[in-house]
């Protein structure tokens, strides 16, 4: 990433604390539920206890239902310590920043973490209430959850994660470790950088955030069953992974990215990071490209040596079809893509309604509608290898896939604001649930479909292939 935007936010810097949400009045700080006497979270007749006392003598701390934790600086899960978030529990981070350069709040985790929310009762990651407006959607008010080359596992199940996107500045945790560059990188949603580490990311919702969804940099993921939406600001994707990841990613819905859904790259490979290997299926992806300039992104980018097999999506209404740079030159860490991935028998639907920005001049494509955008003679389209057997709207063939409850000429292109009512699986007789992949293909195997990815003592397995295009069936 190379990402440049200062993000000063004033405010006063208050304590770190730990609150139990109250019946009468969850704005009323109470102390937490009297636990087992072997518990870390035990009752304290002192007052709150504090967060970084709760890892005194012991390697698991339990955050319990319904707790609100308010973050005004930095929090780590510590090496080889375990955190476990209950369902309920919301984790605000304070839009001041940390000190007098207001760093962006930063939640590091150099052990293990569990999320374990509900679809009642979700985790939530975010900012003040007051401040979760339309306005601040790409503010970037704290840093996001940053898993170190020292996580080991990582579940994220039913979980909300927003308003992220701080700009790496000198003093950030980030920086200092190394993960990215103070003044160059801005903070994803989610990343990783350990490549012996396991992530489970399963029923989420990561949105509103100035850069990456998800960033991994390392480690074996299932990406499964989540919904992205407004991620990234002039650049940046929903999801983005680099060598040293082996991963599956199916059954996501992707809305307005501003560059791509999936960026798929083995960027970073060496003899200690190996070639990123991916399997993405079954994904929808909605509205990418639109909000960045140039003819890069669009729904689907894939590069740099990396083994993807990218089939059984839908793409709607989306800038580009898949690209893959540098395709002449195969098998180069530095260049192509690894030529044994198969990009193919994906589905790609448009409406009717043109871009509200359309970005002319030199290295500017001028589209204006997706069907022309799929159709384009874009230098980075692979014709006749990648897509060969892939359906592609055209001006007087839109290939409407018939959601349930998205109308696909009614949302603005670089619409970013999620609607929740959306239901986007599809009707009967809907042309998108025919001509998918059945999954008894060589290449179409999931890498965790069988094996599975063990997590907290929890082995959580890969959806199968769905013989259809997109997230949802019927």
């Amino acid at each position: 990433m190379n990402f440049k935007k200062f993000l000063f936010v004033g405010a006063a810097l208050m304590s770190v604390s730990f609150f139990a949400a109250c019946s009468d009045d969850e704005n009323e700080p109470q102390n937490p539920p009297v636990e087992e006497p072997d518990e870390p979270n035990g009752d304290d007749p002192e007052g709150p206890v504090s967060l970084e006392d709760q890892w005194n003598n012991t390697n698991t701390v339990t955050w319990p239902v319904d707790t609100i934790i308010n973050l005004t600086n930095h929090y780590t899960v510590p090496e080889g310590k375990t955190l476990i978030i209950k369902e309920g529990v919301q984790i605000i981070a304070s839009t001041a920043g940390v000190g007098a350069n207001h760093v962006p709040v930063e939640f590091t985790v150099n052990g293990n973490l569990y999320c374990e929310g509900t679809e009642e009762k979700p985790v939530r990651f975010s900012i003040p209430e007051a401040d979760r407006t339309e306005a601040n959607i790409f503010a970037g008010l704290w840093g996001g959850i940053v898993a170190s080359e020292t996580c080991g596992e990582m579940l994220i199940d039913h979980t909300i994660i927003e308003y992220t996107g701080g700009q790496v500045v000198e003093g950030s945790p980030a920086a200092t470790s190394g993960v990215y560059t103070a003044g160059d990188d801005a903070y994803p949603q989610i990343t990783t950088n350990n490549i012996n580490g396991k992530y489970v990311i399963t029923n989420s919702i990561l949105r509103n955030g100035w850069s990456d969804g998800i960033y991994l940099m390392g480690g074996e993921a299932i990406i499964m069953n989540n919904v992205f939406a407004a991620n990234g600001f002039d650049g940046a994707e929903a999801v983005n992974v680099k060598a040293g990841c082996k991963v599956d990613i199916a059954g996501n819905v992707m809305f307005s990215p501003n560059t791509n859904g999936l960026k798929l790259s083995s960027s970073g490979q060496s003899e200690n990071r190996a070639q990123a290997l991916v399997q993405a299926y079954n994904n929808t992806i909605i509205n990418a490209g639109w909000r960045r300039d140039g003819e890069k992104g669009g729904c689907i980018y894939v590069e740099k040596n990396i083994l993807a097999n990218v089939f059984n999506n839908l793409m709607v209404n989306c800038k580009f079809r898949a690209m893959t740079p540098s395709f002449d030159i195969p098998n180069d860490p530095e260049e192509g893509y690894d030529d044994d991935s198969v990009i193919d028998y994906n589905y790609y639907a448009s409406g009717n309604q043109a871009s509200d920005i359309v970005w002319d001049g030199e290295d500017e494509s001028g589209v204006a509608y997706a069907w022309q955008g799929y159709n384009y003679e874009h230098e980075d389209y692979n014709v006749g290898v990648v897509d060969v057997h892939s359906v592609i709207a055209t001006e007087n063939d839109l290939k409407d896939p018939q959601f349930v409850g998205f109308d696909i000429n009614g949302v603005g292109l670089t619409d970013y604001v999620y609607n929740d009512a959306w239901d986007f699986h599809l009707q009967a007789g809907s042309p998108a649930l025919t001509g998918a992949c059945d999954g008894t293909e060589a290449f179409a195997a999931p890498y965790f479909s069988t094996t599975g990815l063990t997590v907290n003592g929890e082995t959580y397995t890969s959806p199968a292939v769905a013989a259809h295009y997109g997230a949802y069936g019927e």
